[in-house]
């Protein structure tokens, strides 16, 4: 469908074609003729002139407009007319079927945007109003209907339904959603009527960032980028001396024809314009960007797309990264006169309060329990230090046990330790498990295979973190970790990686955080719904599976090699045309295709990225 923009602008270009025919026609000579001709130059290349006026009186004189404005009048000052319509008339073709082809390839991105919710159905005084998503507070109850955008994140107070996740996740499948589960906002529900809490306002809401993220991709260029931007500066102001060289120098030093080789010059200027270059590379990173976020892997900017090329080394952090994060206890072993059902109560009243994933994975396997008890403290890296009942209960791992001086009995079996002391005495250790991700394997095997290393940083023991190394076929794997020591590794692998190469950590963006901060590039896991995934990353996994970074380096070495086929492509077609043009050997018409022709197939190359 064409905007009004599109055309006007086909009218234009039409309305000059039929002109500048008339005057090719012979059915006018003399004053008409050439009126005809300066017509169809104004109707088609009136703007261009005009831009080039207006940028050399700001100072930004060696520009494509400042070249095809020199190029054409001059064309016209030699007696070229003709030719010079027809370059201006071939240009502007040109200029519309870039713009166009630019214009598509950036709908991917648009239709991403449109996880923006238009307005939320709130309830207030008795009523649902409908209202602007950013009025809308946290603890305000709101109504989404089937169809509906969900405006806020919140959490499902009544309701139950399928959500189509695929703007955030990139996922196909629906997930369903009932009471008590979290929903995000840009997820569009599909068939059931659903109440929701908000939890956040709209400015924090998931797709608030997620479009504040998209909209500043582009912000952060890539080094290709950054020397073609570079490159133009420099190459355009030298190629227009060139071409004064070219037009002054033999005719007045060698007797040549002045008109010769001023149209020499002329047809040298219009073959340097630098478009190709300058349009096609940042679409191309534009579009690897578009094309990692139909697959639901959020990239901050081209820069990080481009070091993806570069990685030598990838570590990831185990839990929930690696693993599901879903941890079971698989055994109970109690010690003294524990027994194991009062070793598991224990425990679980120590971690009553806490969030934990191994702290709940403890209080499920014992059921419901009381949580109106005494004291709690958490040490962070080493466990809880609660009064249940009266007595001081330790829990949490060998550390712990260490450094309060417990005498305990080292558990040999594989899994994650939950050491228990009451009273000073030791009461036993609780085993808990967590499951491989089904794809760890495959991105770690994937990635291996392109020769980069795989490495594992967790704050779990040595002996579950080494079973897990093995599964996967990791290279390294660093145990038992606070989180402060996780950033002093990451640091020391640093030091070891090759020289102009990245680094890149893995982790779940909560805890990880620093260290995700710390890395060349960091990538968060499970994007959805974690506030430090996106604000701490610099590429963000909207889902919980290990194989998309796969994805993200396939996007990465894709639009890396396209873009180099473009930089490749447009400075050898023009270096050849320049040298011919040069030598009298190429025209005017050689030169629209130099210029024009070379662009439009550079900008429909890099669209391959979007593919």
């Amino acid at each position: 469908m064409l905007t009004n923009n599109s055309s006007k602008r086909i009218l234009r270009l039409a309305g000059g074609a039929l002109v500048y025919g008339l005057a090719l026609s012979r059915l006018f000579t003399g004053y008409v003729e050439a009126g005809l001709f300066c017509a169809a130059y104004i109707i088609l290349g009136g703007d261009v002139v005009y831009r080039a006026l207006k940028n050399t009186a700001k100072g930004l004189v060696f520009d494509e407009n400042f070249l095809m404005a020199a190029a054409t009048i001059g064309a016209f000052i030699v007696g070229k007319i003709p030719e010079a319509v027809a370059v201006m008339l071939f240009y502007q073709v040109g200029e519309f079927f870039q713009d166009t082809a630019v214009r598509r390839s950036k709908k991917s991105i648009a239709a991403l945007m449109n996880i923006r919710p238009d307005s939320a159905a709130v309830k207030r005084n008795g009523g649902v109003l409908t209202v602007a998503p950013e009025t809308v507070a946290v603890g305000e109850t709101i109504v989404v209907k089937p169809g509906e955008k969900i405006p806020l994140d919140g959490v499902v107070l009544e309701g139950a339904s399928l959500l189509d996740t695929k703007a955030l996740s990139g996922e196909s499948t629906p997930r369903s959603a009932g009471a008590d589960d979290t929903v995000l906002s840009g997820c569009i529900n599909l068939n059931g009527v659903l109440t929701v809490k908000v939890t956040k306002t709209f400015g924090e809401s998931t797709a608030a960032k997620i479009i504040d993220l998209v909209e500043n991709a582009a912000a952060k260029k890539a080094p290709a980028e950054n020397f073609i931007t570079s490159f133009s500066r420099y190459y355009t102001p030298v190629v227009a001396g060139l071409a004064a060289v070219l037009a002054v120098i033999p005719p007045l030093c060698f007797g040549g024809v002045w008109t010769d080789w001023i149209h020499r010059g002329l047809i040298f200027l219009v073959m340097a314009c630098p478009c190709a270059l300058v349009v096609s590379i940042p679409l191309g990173f534009f579009g690897g960007i578009g094309s990692a976020s139909r697959k639901g892997i959020l990239v901050k900017g081209g820069n990080y797309l481009e070091a993806l090329n570069k990685l030598d080394m990838v570590v990831f952090d185990k839990t929930g990264t690696l693993t599901q994060g879903v941890f079971k206890v698989t055994e109970v072993l109690p010690a003294g006169n524990f027994s194991k059902a009062g070793l598991l109560e224990t425990a679980a009243r120590a971690e009553a309060f806490s969030g934990h994933p191994i702290a709940l994975s403890v209080k499920n396997a014992f059921g419901a329990v009381d949580e109106n008890a005494g004291e709690r403290r958490e040490l962070p890296g080493y466990g809880i230090n609660a009064v249940v009942a009266g007595r001081v209960v330790l829990a949490g791992n060998d550390r712990l046990m260490r450094q309060s001086g417990i005498l305990f009995t080292p558990c040999e079996s594989a899994g994650t330790k939950v050491y228990v002391a009451v009273d000073n005495q030791y009461a036993g250790c609780i085993v808990i498990s967590d499951e491989v991700k089904p794809d760890s394997a495959l991105a770690v095997a994937g990635l291996k295979k392109s020769g980069v290393k795989m490495v594992m940083l967790t704050g779990d023991n040595a002996q579950s973190g080494a079973a897990i190394a093995e599964q996967l076929g990791l290279d390294e794997v660093y145990a038992e970790l606070l989180p402060a020591q996780k950033v002093e590794k990451l640091e020391m692998l640093e030091r070891q990686k090759k020289p102009k190469k990245c680094i890149a950590f893995v982790g779940d963006g909560i805890n990880d955080a620093p260290v995700l901060a710390r890395a060349d590039i960091g990538i968060a896991m499970g994007g959805l719904g974690s506030d430090a995934a996106i604000e701490a990353a610099d590429i963000v996994l909207m889902t919980d599976e290990p194989s998309r970074l796969l994805d993200a380096v396939r996007v990465a070495r894709r639009t890396r090699r396209i873009v180099r086929q473009n930089i490749i492509f447009a400075l050898a077609v023009k270096g050849v045309f320049l040298v011919l043009g040069a030598a009298g050997i190429a025209g005017m018409w050689e030169a629209v295709f130099a210029d024009v022709g070379v662009s439009l197939i550079a900008v429909l190359n890099a669209m391959r990225v979007w593919s």
